[in-house]
């Protein structure tokens, strides 16, 4: 019997252990949602997503939790669009939580405004029930909701899903897209206040302005060469590196700071695609190139030995690297560079800028950290 009870106390102690070293592992995450209104109205809160996203990207690459940079996921929702189903609410989930930056570039992108009937209460319902939220403390979960009609409006209440939102949670802020006090007036406020979060303004309708440093052509330049070290794979390998550069040329028409922000990110730990860049597969799993079938295999390497893969896209590595590095640089002295030339204390009114501040305050109180 006293034999039985101390391979029970045993076991149970080696389970613990393995609990403790796992959650002392375990990375934290954040998770965001964006609900983007998409009515007549609407096209310059969609320029500025589109235009800003990769300035967002580059700031919770700076976060840390426990010394670890979190995992980002973001998901997106459009509604107010009068061609989706009336039965849903016009409401459509555009993309489940991803870590795919260039997959949610290509949706934000894709979406187009249309006239519509604005239901805050019931996407945000929707984004609560079928969204795959974090069930960790310890992770930062916040949804995002930018319109400008009354939040008021149809039948699922919006103060029983932002409760329902803080009982998971998840934080609510809300920007409105026009006056402060109308803001408040239509209960854009009262919504993020019952659910922790911050309410915001902006005017949708303001351009970024660029400041133009001797730093830019050297850094798009870079950015080119970057693409040069991703090595697809795999049936949809050679498509999602097609879309890579497509999404460049996507920040590019939104201007030269979109542009340049879209390089710092895929410079940023948060730019990883394992799924279809055999450099970043193997680094995430070594056994990856066991794995593969030889059909599966990039041109580069066909007819290679194992251990002359293992040496070529050692080599992409290492170069991808050293690009990186000199873009993190040259980004460093360009931002110093630009925060010289703008006045002092002017305070942006576009999206980037408020939800970048939102985010740094709620994960803060969360013991996330934000390195300079």
């Amino acid at each position: 019997m006293k034999t039985k009870l101390t391979i029970l106390i045993s076991l149970l102690l080696v389970v613990s252990f393995v609990n403790q070293a796992f959650a002392q592992t375990k990375k934290a995450k954040v998770q965001i949602a964006l609900l983007l209104d998409v009515s007549n109205s609407m096209d310059g809160l969609i320029d500025q997503a589109k235009s800003q996203l990769w300035k967002i990207v580059n700031e919770m690459a700076l976060a840390k939790y426990d010394g670890q940079t979190p995992d980002l996921e973001i998901a997106l929702y459009e509604y107010g669009n009068d061609g989706l189903p009336s039965a849903e609410g016009y409401i459509r989930q555009v993309s489940q939580f991803t870590s795919d930056l260039d997959k949610i570039s290509e949706d934000l992108f894709a979406l187009k405004t249309n006239g519509g009937s604005e239901f805050c209460g019931q996407v945000i319902d929707v984004s609560l029930k079928q969204l795959a939220w974090s069930t960790s403390n310890d992770d930062l979960k916040m949804i995002f909701i930018a319109g400008n009609e009354p939040f008021t409006q149809g039948q699922v209440d919006y103060k029983v899903s932002c409760k329902a939102a803080i009982t998971k949670g998840v934080i609510v802020n809300t920007i409105f897209c026009g006056n402060y006090q109308e803001g408040i007036n239509t209960k854009w406020k009262d919504g993020a206040d019952l659910a922790d979060g911050k309410y915001m303004n902006i005017d949708q309708n303001v351009k970024e302005v660029y400041v133009e440093s001797p730093f830019d052509p050297a850094i798009l330049q870079l950015n080119k060469q970057l693409n040069e070290t991703y090595i697809s794979y795999g049936s949809v390998g050679k498509k999602m590196k097609e879309r890579q550069v497509v999404q460049d040329n996507n920040a590019a028409s939104m201007g030269t700071n979109a542009a340049i922000n879209r390089a710092q990110s895929k410079s940023s730990v948060n730019y990883s695609n394992d799924e279809w860049d055999l450099v970043d597969a193997v680094e995430k799993d070594d056994k990856k190139l066991e794995e593969l079938e030889k059909e599966d295999l990039p041109k580069e390497l066909q007819g290679k030995s194992k251990a002359e893969m293992k040496k070529y896209l050692e080599q992409k590595k290492t170069e991808r690297e050293k690009i990186q590095k000199q873009i993190n640089e040259l980004n460093a002295k360009r931002a110093k560079y630009v925060t010289e030339k703008k006045k002092e204390n002017a305070e942006e009114n576009t999206l980037d800028a408020v939800m970048i501040k939102a985010v740094k305050e709620q994960a803060q109180k969360k013991n996330y950290k934000f390195k300079k």
